[in-house]
């Protein structure tokens, strides 16, 4: 797991650790030295720890005027154990939502696995977003299974286009418009 790095090319349009609104302002990375860990599996010092000791982010980009976050994920999201969402909820996601953020891109190519509980955060989430929307792209399938099974698509939207596979390949301000596109399709917007 050491050798997953969060997504980096992006760092000349956004820097969290550059951003005064982000919880992670100031924070300075040493990557000389592998501290964090999954599971006793050593993770790369650029993802960030936000509460939970099995999932980590890294926040891609934030565009405050048009309301939009990028967060990459890398982990297990353990609702049943950790409580996850609420760590999330609590800890980044209100923070986000303070600073004016509310379209939530979420990348989970790298969550390598969910167990579902109670999805009261979630909804909580959902309503807090008001005129925006989360979406979630790259999640594995059998993580997505396991997220409609919990219920949890009546808040997050994934799947079907939203498995963007090239998402790499554009800017960040590409693919907040491709999402929106898909979203207002969805969403009837």
């Amino acid at each position: 797991m050491h050798d997953i790095e969060p997504y980096s090319n992006w760092l000349q349009y956004y820097d969290s650790s550059q951003d005064e609104y982000s919880p992670f302002y100031g924070k300075e990375y040493n990557y000389d030295l592998y501290s964090e860990n999954i599971y006793g599996y050593f993770i790369d010092p650029g993802w960030d720890f936000f509460g939970s000791e099995t999932l980590y982010v890294k926040i891609l980009y934030a565009n405050y005027e048009e309301g939009y976050v990028i967060l990459e994920f890398i982990g297990e999201w353990n609702d049943a154990i950790n409580n996850d969402i609420m760590l999330l909820k609590r800890n980044l996601i209100e923070c986000l939502l303070e600073s004016g953020l509310n379209k939530f891109i979420l990348i989970g190519e790298n969550i390598l696995n969910f167990h579902g509980s109670d999805e009261s955060y979630y909804e909580e989430w959902f309503e807090e977003v008001e005129d925006g929307w989360i979406a979630a792209t790259n999640f594995r399938d059998f993580v997505e299974s396991e997220m409609s099974h919990y219920e949890i698509d009546q808040y997050i939207n994934f799947g079907g286009p939203l498995q963007i596979v090239n998402w790499r390949t554009m800017t960040p301000r590409k693919l907040c418009a491709v999402v929106e596109h898909m979203m207002q399709r969805r969403l009837g917007m």
